[in-house]
């Protein structure tokens, strides 16, 4: 490997606090670090060089709430709502992971981010049953190259006892280095809004440690403002807490988020279709609020961050339109823009996870994170016009040409590096057939396909004609 790397000649998108665009220029990357821009840069001899011209140079992407151990199980619930999600997981089969499924499933996803250039994600990991499954978990993060947080939880105990755990704290001291540059570390549990607040001990256990706490908030059915109320009275909300979707809370609770420094995680494909309210950008924006992107689960969603980007375009602008036409105004000038979404999907999970001084953006001096944007082959890679826009609605994974973490490149000409996609392949496998065996193929095939509720007929004076069969019916 070579000590340095210069991606020559293409757009920058540094996304730095001017969101500066710089055509036609140059990133050096020397060691772990990035150590100059601009056009047409000398470089050290040695240096290995990748052609970026016609491409987008942008800061890798970061995710802060992936549920990663899942992903051996991807698109299984297409068809779900979070209630049966809810039962699937909590209630019923993912009770019978194994600490190998966790690690197949970690695998499967840290190559998978990778791939798609998120460089850094946050493994939101609450199916971690023992310390053996948490020793899987990291196992299969550090079996890449990737940049993580492991944001330990256990959705089969209570906070409280999970935390209070002997093997959970033996596990932290032997497995979580504070300080680490590749491997960070969370509590990751939800506030249920009892009135007696038993999940106080485990954010005393976290401030012990040392460390943010990430939780679902604003969730409909689950997490409501009685628990951000609760947080907030004892205490507990801090500029480091990440609240996860925060789509059904009450003006009062996003002012609390507010003026306590936190962040949202949006996972905008999940809030739109699994129920946990609209997604929350439009009430974020409005209250001055952090976002940051996620994209959940591949038991439902796309692993990407373009996807999440374009989808919380989509539900910010139809909110927008949605709520002036019901007041008879237009919408002449969009609030949200492409480049607020990069942002959120970059400097935005930097900010959240408190990295922002040196991950997130393209600037001298930060690390070598980096994603190219080129596809020669496509047609849809050109022309490039705009480049924020490019990235938010025109690109994808296909179009992810090289990646770099931490100045080494995991992924060149559009395939993953020193890859044994035969061996996570292999793995997964063996997660699936074991679920498979145990659950039975009744169990199976009905958790994937859940019951379609019955139709009605709807009440409407007008009628319309089959006109293939020319018979007559009412809507």
């Amino acid at each position: 490997m070579s000590e340095s790397i210069v991606l020559r000649g293409g757009t920058v998108l540094t996304v730095d606090a001017r969101r500066t665009v710089l055509a036609g220029h140059d990133v050096l990357v020397t060691g772990d670090r990035i150590a100059a821009i601009g056009p047409d840069l000398t470089v050290p001899e040695g240096t290995e060089e990748i052609d970026a011209t016609g491409g987008i140079v942008m800061p890798g992407m970061i995710d802060t709430h992936r549920h990663m151990w899942q992903t051996s199980l991807r698109g299984y619930g297409a068809d779900w709502t979070l209630t049966q999600y809810f039962v699937w997981n909590y209630l019923e089969w993912g009770k019978i992971f194994r600490p190998q499924d966790v690690y197949a499933g970690n695998l499967l996803a840290a190559l998978e981010a990778l791939e798609a250039g998120v460089t850094t994600t946050v493994d939101w990991s609450h199916g971690l049953q023992t310390p053996q499954h948490a020793d899987a978990a990291v196992d299969g993060l550090q079996a890449t190259a990737g940049r993580f947080v492991l944001a330990y939880g256990n959705i089969q105990d209570a906070p409280a006892n999970w935390t209070a755990d002997p093997g959970f704290r033996e596990f932290v001291g032997r497995r979580i280095t504070p300080g680490d540059d590749m491997l960070g570390f969370q509590l990751a549990f939800d506030v249920t809004g009892d009135p007696a607040f038993p999940e106080k001990p485990a954010f005393e256990v976290a401030r012990e440690l040392g460390v943010p706490v990430t939780t679902h908030a604003g969730v409909w059915g689950a997490t409501n403002d009685d628990g951000i109320r609760l947080m907030h009275e004892h205490g507990f909300m801090t500029p480091e807490t990440v609240y996860v979707h925060a789509a059904t809370l009450s003006t009062d609770s996003y002012q609390r988020i507010a003026a306590t420094g936190g962040s949202v995680s949006v996972s905008t494909e999940s809030e739109q279709s699994a129920g946990q309210g609209y997604p929350p950008t439009w009430a974020l924006r409005e209250h001055g609020i952090d976002v940051s992107l996620s994209m959940d689960t591949s038991m439902w969603w796309s692993a990407d961050l373009f996807s999440a980007m374009r989808a919380t375009l989509g539900a910010d602008r139809s909110r927008e339109h949605l709520e002036a036409h019901a007041r008879g105004d237009t919408v002449t000038h969009s609030a949200l823009r492409a480049e607020q979404v990069v942002e959120w999907a970059t400097r935005g999970g930097a900010r959240a996870l408190g990295r922002e001084a040196d991950l997130g953006s393209v600037e001298t001096g930060k690390k070598a994170d980096l994603v190219l944007i080129r596809n020669d082959h496509s047609p849809v890679s050109f022309p490039l016009l705009n480049p924020h826009g490019h990235v938010a609605f025109q690109a994808q994974r296909a179009d992810v040409h090289t990646v770099l973490v931490n100045g080494r490149v995991v992924k060149r000409d559009g395939r993953l590096v020193d890859v044994d996609l035969a061996a996570a392949r292999d793995a997964v496998g063996s997660t699936v057939e074991h679920l498979r065996a145990t659950m039975g193929e009744d169990a199976w095939q009905q958790g994937m396909n859940p019951e379609i509720p019955e139709t009605k007929i709807l009440d409407n004076p007008y009628t319309y004609t089959d006109y293939r069969s020319g018979a007559t019916h009412q809507v």
